[in-house]
């Protein structure tokens, strides 16, 4: 590997590696192909400089527009943005109009490379599939401080922010002498591109000993397939997909997953009892919770599934640093406050937001929009999102908790809980569940199922049962809507 005395950006790695290792595969898309490092250079250069013909210069901002099925392409053109010393702004490739016209309103986007044409916008450029079309080379002007990426989160509790970040946030790490996930010839996820468990999956095509395999769409049979085929050493999902692998599980579908030597969960928590299940689905593999944010990334923590500790998200990693406080003044071992993690790398900012920039970042520290605690070891507990914080009453309760507890009864397959107006108590908790195949349970069934893990004032007064939970691109379980459904 080669060692850089400051931090590289992102097409000095691939180019790097395109030197080193030119025919090796990189990324695949399952079924519908693969490209090496080389291939991945060249058609980055190629690119690059087309975009550069048709104006993009240092500082712009330019939008990606791919689907799941194009994550090769989409690949070679973050590249060659960056080369050009522009900033990469992933879209969604179902992104609804009103959507795309404000990410790329929001950012000043000058352009946007597609793999169609985008609805509601009429200044883009389609990039072909990279045929590797000559094209006018041109210097490599990316800067270890330029602008590397904007990704746009998610949007749950407000509109999309866009959160932006330099070549050194994206690329910390990169000196480390051994690759990551030696164990594995194939890493295996399917998170959607502009999710930032995306943008971290294709750093390790770059810097990792595996190669990066992704799916054209996610179905848990199609995944637990891949597995299989392609003796997956290392494999990613949130707990959305996590569950639906279960499923396939219980179901008896026989699939060796045997291979699987470290599965990790990100974008959400990972419920306890889910873990459990996943400990047992994949009897070589340890189970790992990362637990991050968009505006944090790479500060991180993580967490081994552990019986002892089945609800925490773990402790710091790579250099990062926690803190839970309240008004200010940080908590006692177990008091409940806001979290925050301090970033080892320099900080993301929100772009063109420097107000709300000032309240989430503060010298190297991110506001993580969670409140929760840390006990006596110095593990990590999430209670509730800020925004989503539930007081029923006269008590203030965890919804992640009660979540956890109700995954615990078999026939539950997927749940959430939120709280709802309540003439008396302010506010009453309902919870949604997802019974798995043809698994029956009554709302009283499961209050008294409850009964034994749970205070009475945690207890849901309201039961709904749903086909699926409305979740966003990142897998988290999208509250504002479910609340919306509900009568």
């Amino acid at each position: 590997m080669v060692l850089h005395a400051v931090p590289p950006t992102v097409p000095r790695l691939l180019a790097d590696r395109s030197l080193s290792e030119p025919d090796r595969e990189a990324l695949v898309v399952d079924g519908v192909g693969a490209l090496t490092f080389g291939a991945w250079q060249r058609r980055a250069v190629g690119l690059a400089g087309r975009l550069r013909e048709r104006g993009v210069a240092p500082g712009d901002r330019v939008g990606l527009r791919f689907g799941a099925a194009d994550w090769l392409d989409y690949a070679v053109a973050s590249v060659a943005v960056q080369r050009l010393g522009a900033a990469a702004v992933p879209v969604p490739d179902d992104a609804p109009p009103a959507e795309l016209a404000h990410v790329l309103g929001d950012c000043g986007a000058t352009g946007l490379v597609h793999a169609g044409d985008p609805p509601g916008w009429t200044g883009g450029w389609t990039h072909a599939a990279g045929d590797g079309a000559e094209s006018p080379d041109g210097p490599d002007l990316s800067t270890s401080d330029g602008l590397a990426q904007i990704l746009y989160t998610s949007g749950t509790t407000a509109r999309p922010k866009g959160v932006a970040a330099s070549h050194a946030n994206v690329t910390y790490g990169a000196g480390a002498r051994h690759r990551p996930f030696r164990h594995s010839r194939h890493l295996l996820h399917a998170f959607a591109i502009g999710t930032n468990a995306a943008q971290v999956m294709l750093m390790n095509a770059l810097l990792a000993h595996p190669a990066v395999v992704t799916l054209p769409r996610f179905t848990p049979l199609r995944f637990a397939r891949a597995i299989a085929r392609w003796s997956a050493g290392t494999v990613f999902v949130v707990p959305a997909m996590a569950m639906e692998l279960l499923a396939c599980v219980d179901r008896g579908d026989d699939h060796d997953l045997s291979s699987v030597r470290l599965l990790g969960s990100a974008a959400a928590p990972l419920p306890g009892p889910v873990a459990a299940r996943l400990a047992a689905a994949f009897p070589n593999a340890t189970i790992v919770n990362y637990y991050t944010s968009t505006e944090a990334a790479p500060a991180q923590t993580a967490m081994a599934y552990d019986p002892e500790r089945p609800g925490s998200v773990g402790r710091p990693i790579a250099g990062g640093g926690l803190r839970v406080v309240d008004d200010g003044r940080p908590c006692a071992p177990g008091e409940i406050g806001a979290v925050w993690m301090r970033s080892p790398a320099p900080a993301r900012t929100y772009f063109g937001d420097t107000a709300t920039s000032a309240t989430a970042f503060q010298d190297g520290w991110v506001r993580m929009g969670d409140v929760g605690y840390v006990d006596a070891d110095g593990f990590l507990y999430l209670v509730e999102r800020d925004s989503e914080v539930v007081k029923t009453g006269a008590h203030r309760v965890s919804t992640l908790q009660i979540e956890a507890a109700i995954h615990e009864h078999p026939a539950v397959a997927d749940a959430a809980v939120v709280g709802l107006p309540h003439e008396v108590l302010g506010v009453e908790l309902a919870a949604v569940i997802v019974l798995g195949g043809d698994a029956s349970l009554t709302p009283p069934e499961l209050r008294a199922f409850l009964a034994d893990r749970l205070a009475p004032h945690e207890i849901p007064s309201r039961v709904h049962t749903v086909d699926r939970l409305p979740r966003n691109r990142g897998g988290k379980v999208d509250k504002s809507s479910l609340r919306r459904t509900l009568p």
